[in-house]
């Protein structure tokens, strides 16, 4: 952005919202096939409306789940997130299975050696506004829900349901975020709790989750703005895998290649492509080679090196663009391989990304989130400084 001064808004779902339930019960699935094959290939797809799951989609592994095994996982999904609703139950959900063989000419174009999964374009971004290189908006409305997420799942705030969206509108002064304008939470909650009740509940999680002194005027503190939120989840809304593209990355702060990530096994560009722009735009903006830095990677399906390589620093850069896009392939093999051999993605580490964003977390001593490591940082200095 340009701009030195402006309001930018950014919104959040939280993992009870019907997409991300979809989200998560398609990266379940994931995940169950790569602890069985490493070298899976797998392509999953959910829909969720009232208590019913369907699962969609194309494997190929050496080992085949069962259809029990993955409706197991998709009730251990849904009983998690917390549905034991009329509606939608974790126990009487009706799960309908149509996962079949990938299909062959598919296979053809993205065996194990070979090229991208499918053609495609995926971006990475970082900037310094927050601790995690996230955009601030993006970032406080994710942590509103996952606090008041993690306040539910303990206990702590029976009144509140699992599905609920957050925004967060932040002013830009000198190209720096200095408050909020507004937030808007809505939140499902019980019958019996009034709207007072639970904009005191919500208040309280946005007290601690915006920074000292941002906190937006009362009057622009939204929750529950039509009043009511009881009937919430799939039995209110249908949901879908992949619907939340935005949430799930920069919040539409940076560019978007278009493709979803979840229900997708690492050999898809779609999703390992965005993580590894996301790696590396994160450590240039770590190794102070830039305070912004988006990434685009391009590629063709049974096609191993990218097609393409391009940078934009958005005018705050140490070193020149065009320098940057010749080092990167240097710093990390961008083939389909070399990302998933250098972030080691071949592990069930894909369930956890599910809600809340796939960036701005951090590294996991099991290889969660291994695109969030700043593991290349001193290389890049030492390469163009």
């Amino acid at each position: 952005m340009s701009r030195s001064s402006f309001i930018f808004t950014s919104e959040s779902v939280s993992e009870g919202h019907p997409d991300k339930i979809c989200d998560r019960i398609s990266d379940a699935v994931v995940d169950r096939f790569l602890k069985a094959d490493a070298h899976a290939k797998v392509a999953c797809e959910t829909l969720v409306t009232t208590n019913q799951i369907v699962l969609a989609g194309e494997v190929r592994a050496r080992e085949l789940i069962s259809h029990e095994e993955l409706e197991e996982v998709a009730r251990r999904c849904v009983r998690e997130i917390g549905y034991e609703q009329d509606g939608f139950h974790w126990q009487t959900a009706n799960i309908l299975n149509f996962i079949h063989e990938q299909s062959a000419d598919i296979y053809q174009g993205v065996r194990e050696d070979e090229g991208a999964g499918d053609q495609g374009i995926m971006f990475g971004y970082a900037c310094s506004e927050t601790e995690d290189f996230m955009p601030a908006p993006i970032y406080l409305s994710h942590r509103i829900l996952q606090q008041m997420a993690e306040a539910r799942r303990a206990g702590d705030t029976p009144q509140l349901g699992p599905d609920s969206k957050s925004q967060v509108t932040l002013r830009y002064e000198n190209g720096k975020p200095v408050g909020a304008k507004s937030v808007v939470v809505s939140t499902q909650h019980r019958d019996d709790v009034s709207t007072e009740q639970v904009r005191e509940i919500v208040r309280g999680f946005v007290n601690d989750v915006l920074p000292s002194g941002w906190m937006c005027d009362d009057e622009e503190l939204y929750v529950n703005p039509t009043g009511r939120f009881v009937i919430g989840g799939p039995d209110g809304d249908a949901g879908l895998t992949g619907r939340k593209i935005i949430v799930d990355t920069y919040g539409g702060m940076a560019p978007h290649g278009g493709g979803a990530f979840s229900g997708k096994d690492p050999s898809k560009v779609d999703r390992s492509a965005a993580y590894a722009a996301r790696y590396l735009a994160k450590n240039v903006v770590a190794a102070g080679l830039a305070e912004q830095c988006s990434i685009q990677l391009a590629y063709a399906i049974g096609v191993a090196k990218p097609l393409s390589v391009y940078c934009d620093l958005y005018g705050t850069g140490q070193v020149s663009e065009a320098k940057l896009e010749q080092v990167l392939p240097q710093v990390m093999d961008l083939s389909p391989r070399g990302i998933r051999d250098h972030l080691e993605l071949r592990r069930p580490i894909y369930e956890r990304t599910a809600a809340y964003g796939h960036f701005g977390r951090k590294p996991e001593v099991d290889g969660g989130f291994s695109w969030e490591r700043m593991d290349l940082s001193e290389r890049l200095k030492a390469e163009l400084t």
